[in-house]
């Protein structure tokens, strides 16, 4: 199993809402075993960068993993929050 997880921070706060949106449509492609978007709580009392959102995904190998890529509602996504994003950082990690 592969796991992908990704940061992102929003440039403006006023654009959170819509970055949340536009991160939502992955939820609606059929390439991943489970796919989430959340907001971060921002509880951690560490004083640093920290992220807005967050998207957790699941998927079987690599191969699952470019389909998600290559899905038009993954460049949807993109083109939604792409504009209104700073940072950007991606884990992918490989399980059992």
């Amino acid at each position: 199993m592969l796991r992908h997880i990704v940061f992102f921070t929003a440039r403006d706060p006023k654009d959170c809402d819509t970055i949340f949106d536009g991160l939502s449509l992955l939820t609606q492609s059929t390439h991943a075993n489970h796919l989430e978007v959340g907001r971060n709580l921002k509880s951690d009392p560490i004083d640093g960068v920290v992220p807005d959102f967050v998207v957790y995904g699941e998927f079987e190998d690599e191969a699952q993993l470019a389909a998600f890529k290559a899905d038009p509602l993954y460049q949807k996504s993109i083109d939604r929050v792409r504009p209104l994003r700073d940072m950007r950082m991606a884990a992918d990690f490989l399980t059992g």
